[in-house]
This record gives structure tokens, C-alpha cells and sequence, in this order.
């Protein structure tokens, strides 16, 4: 039995690594998806004064600092028992829309982007933004980066700062938009709605004009019937800010909708020895390890489930990519048959995409933005408040717990990459045993294209892994080199 390991993988936040074990005929014997790297930030909150956690927390990750800002916004709020005034709600949902409209460009096109583009099987010297770059042409580039810079913009403007931002507080917002800022805003919006236009083009003319891709994008190679969990409005319309939890089955019917409060009834953690990163499942149905179906409480929590979890798209570009989303890999455009094809998340980004760029436009023009009442204080003190928003990698929940002060005595994180990780933990071993048969040759391009089963879930592991029961273990197993058994284990705590 011969090893290989991808270490680490590539186009991603953080590190992680794959861990392939081959039999002596050319067969996978086992796959394993590890995560070597530790951060403490749940640590790092008990005994801070709860306020100042959306900005602490914002230094968790430098990809989605805005996503744990809100969160965390939203669980301070709870603990003071505020209600915040709905321009300052508006200004959180137009920040929140930028950074979605941002942060999924610069997955589709620089993380995902060169698998497609430039071709899974391509060098991967050239697998990279350089390359889509000159398969597409200078001026996409320039499209691109044009977009990520009205993001962050976007953030700057409402947040104070391009990255970390700064200005929710409980009870609302600290910084008031003027109307010059808003007539800027207003402009971005619509430059982002004509680049939501190109990138459906985009999608249309590299991905599915190409047969190769549509049918490894349908195979059962990239593909998992697990539960799907995301945010939903009062419509059950996709929503990344506000709402409740909705959680559908493989089949599409609903399991549970609850209120973001209510997590800890219906989410519960799974550990294993071998990485830092916990492995959540749903609690009424139970750990039954890395299977999918509808025995398991296996979930995705990504954009594809978003879309497999709504009943369509508050905007209307939005919602007419959503329904020919769903009726050209599902056949049925009212999206009440789900779409398993993990591939086909990099679609469902560009359809959430396409929201958050028309969200955007219509918050920009709402003139209760310029607001002065965009801030009021606190009168008391609950002690305790849940926080749950849509990163873009995937459910996000903040719960704190303080004293009577404020004094943060505990503090629970769920992000996005951890939900997730039992459904990339089976994707990368689903890939593996389509790709590695007796006889076949492994090759730069075959490791790449199980790496694309990781990469779809656009995982950030410096959010993920960020709690520790005291100690940092080292554990040795051994394998029978036939038939895979554990024969040996050490360990040793430091």
C-alpha cells in the first residue's frame, strides 16, 4: 500500500490536506481530509466586555471579516435586548450585499474560476487567475477587479474600513450616510448589476457550452444527497442577513424551520482525533458518520443549499437565473427538486451573485439610508444572545453569554467551513474512488479534480478551527498495510 498526500491543498483560507492511501493494485483503500491548524477565538472572547466583540471577532478571517461583524452585531444586540431602527437594519443589509457581491467574485473567478476556464487537466503553473486572465481576456480581468474594488467600497463606505469593519454597535449603526455617498452608492449598485449580467454570460459560455463539464458537474462522482440547511425570509426566499433556519431533506421536504435562537435544539457537534475541526450534524436525526441519505444528520450548508432550501430569489434577475438553474440540472424550474451535484454550487454562487448585486442597487436607492436615527442605546442587559447570518462559505452563528456587566463569560462560534465539514470530508472521498481505479494513472490533473470537490465548498479554516479543550494532542495510528486496521496508537498531550 503507497500514500499520497496534497499537502497543502490549494486556493483556499487557511490549511488542510488530503490524505490518500492506494492499494498495491491501483484501488483506493481510504481517503482522509485533515485540518493541522488551530485558532482560539472563542477563548480569546471570555472577559471582553460583549461590545466589543464585532470588531474582535471581525480578525478571525480577512476573507469574511464582515460576516462574523454582523453575526457578532446581531448576538450583542440580543444580549442588550435592543431592536435596532430599520435604517440602521437597511445600512447592515446594504454592507452585508457588497461584501456577498465581492466575496463570491472573487471565488467564481480567482478560487474556482481556473479549473473551468482555464481546464482541470491544465498545468498548474497555469491554474491560476493569470491564466483565466488570458483565456478570457484583459478586459474580464479589469471587470473583475473593478468589482471587488465597488465591494469594498461598499464596505468602506458603511463599514469605515475596506477590511475589519468597524461601525455596528448594539443598538444599530455608528456612522450615518450622506446623500453624496449615497448617489456613489447608487452608481456601484448599477455597475454591479451589468457585472452580474457578464457573469451569467460567463456561465453560459464557458461552463455550460461545454458538454465535458455539464456532465462531470451531473456525475455521481460530485455528488451527495445530504440535508441542506440556510436562511430563509417569511417568503422562503434566500436571504443573507435576516430570518429563519430552514433545513430540507434530500428529497426536498422540509425537516425543521426554527429560529436562529432555538440552534442548540437542532444542531449538535461530532469529533474526530484526527483533525481540529468538529463535524456538526442535526440532532434529530443523528450521527451515523460519512454517509449521506436521509438516515444521517449529515448537512451542506453552502449556496447550493440555500437555493435547495428556498422557494426562489428576492430580486428579479436573481430569481430567472434561479429557475434556469434548477430546470437545466434538475428539470424542474420551480426548485422544489433539489440539485445534489456539488459542482453545481459554483452556479448557485453566481445566482446568489446576482442577488446581492441587485440588493445592492435597490438598497442604495432607498433614501431612509441617509437616515439620522440610525442608533438606539440599550436600556438593559438580557445576558445572553444568538446571532446567525449567511457567510458565504455558509450558516454562521455567534452565542454569547455574559454576566451582569456585559462580561463575556462564554462564547459559542459555527461557522460556514465547520457545517460543512463532514459533506467535504465525503465529496473529497466520493472524488477519490471516481477517479483512482485499478490501472489508472494518477496524475497532476486527477489530484487537481479532487481537489475541485473540496474547493466547491469555498472552505475558510481560519474561521473553522477556533476552539480547543485545553490541550494540543499528537497521535500516532498505525495501518496493517493489507487490510487497513488500526494495529497501533499512541498519543501524547503537551
Amino acid at each position: 500500500m503507497k500514500s499520497i498526500v496534497i499537502d497543502p491543498i490549494t486556493r483556499l483560507e487557511g490549511h488542510g490536506k488530503i490524505h490518500l492511501f492506494i492499494k498495491d493494485d491501483g484501488e483506493l483503500a481510504n481517503c482522509y481530509f485533515q485540518v493541522p491548524e488551530l485558532r482560539g477565538f472563542e477563548a480569546f472572547c471570555v472577559g471582553r466586555p460583549v461590545e466589543e466583540l464585532c470588531r474582535i471577532t471581525t480578525r478571525i478571517c480577512g476573507v469574511c471579516p464582515d460576516a462574523h461583524h454582523m453575526a457578532s452585531a446581531k448576538a450583542i444586540d440580543a444580549v442588550f435586548g435592543a431592536e435596532i431602527p430599520s435604517a440602521a437594519h437597511k445600512l447592515r443589509n446594504l454592507l452585508y450585499n457588497g461584501f456577498y457581491a465581492s466575496d463570491h467574485t472573487a471565488h467564481f473567478y480567482v478560487l474556482a474560476g481556473p479549473d473551468f476556464i482555464c481546464g482541470p487537466d491544465a498545468p498548474p503553473g497555469e491554474r491560476n487567475i493569470l491564466g483565466v486572465i488570458a483565456k478570457v481576456g484583459l478586459d474580464a480581468g479589469k471587470k473583475v477587479i473593478a468589482q471587488r474594488a465597488n465591494g469594498q467600497r461598499v464596505i468602506e463606505i458603511i463599514g469605515g474600513k475596506k477590511v475589519h469593519p468597524v461601525t455596528a454597535l448594539p443598538g444599530g449603526m455608528s456612522k450615518r450616510i450622506s446623500k453624496e455617498e449615497q448617489e456613489e452608492l447608487i452608481k456601484i449598485g448599477e455597475n454591479m448589476v451589468e457585472f452580474a449580467k457578464f457573469s451569467i454570460q460567463i456561465v453560459n459560455d464557458v461552463v455550460l457550452a461545454n458538454e465535458e463539464y455539464v456532465d462531470m458537474i451531473l456525475s455521481d462522482t460530485y455528488a451527495h444527497k445530504t440535508y441542506n440547511i440556510g436562511l430563509v425570509d417569511e417568503n422562503n426566499k434566500v436571504n443573507f442577513y435576516d430570518g429563519k433556519v430552514r433545513v430540507t431533506d434530500p428529497d426536498g421536504k422540509e425537516h425543521c424551520k426554527y429560529e436562529p435562537k432555538d440552534y442548540l435544539e437542532y444542531l449538535a457537534e461530532h469529533v474526530e482525533p484526527y483533525s481540529y475541526l468538529k463535524y456538526p450534524y442535526l440532532k434529530k436525526v443523528g450521527w451515523k458518520g460519512f454517509v449521506d441519505g436521509v438516515d444521517s444528520g449529515v448537512f451542506k450548508a453552502t449556496p447550493l443549499s440555500r437555493l435547495n432550501v428556498s422557494d426562489g430569489m428576492a430580486t428579479p434577475l436573481a430569481q430567472a437565473e434561479y429557475e434556469r438553474f434548477y430546470e437545466t440540472l434538475a428539470g424542474d424550474s420551480s426548485g422544489k427538486t433539489p440539485v445534489h451535484g456539488t459542482l453545481a454550487t459554483h452556479w448557485a454562487r453566481v445566482v446568489e451573485l446576482v442577488y446581492s448585486c441587485e440588493a445592492v442597487l435597490e438598497l442604495a436607492k432607498d433614501d431612509e439610508i441617509t437616515s439620522d436615527h440610525i442608533f438606539d442605546p440599550p436600556k438593559g442587559i438580557v445576558g445572553e444572545g444568538v446571532g446567525v447570518v449567511e457567510a458565504p462559505r455558509g450558516n454562521l452563528t455567534h452565542h454569547y453569554k455574559t454576566d451582569e456587566n456585559g462580561i463575556v463569560t462564554e462564547a459559542n462560534l459555527i461557522v460556514g467551513t465547520t457545517n460543512n465539514n463532514a459533506a467535504i470530508s465525503m465529496s473529497i472521498k466520493r472524488a477519490a474512488e471516481g477517479l483512482i481505479k485499478k490501472g489508472t494513472e494518477i496524475t497532476q490533473g486527477t489530484l487537481n479534480r479532487i481537489e475541485m470537490a473540496f474547493r466547491a465548498y469555498d472552505p475558510c479554516f481560519g474561521c473553522a478551527t477556533h476552539s480547543l479543550a485545553g490541550e494540543m494532542p499528537l497521535e500516532v495510528i498505525v495501518h496493517d498495510a493489507e487490510s487497513g486496521e488500526v494495529i497501533q496508537t499512541a498519543q501524547q498531550n503537551c
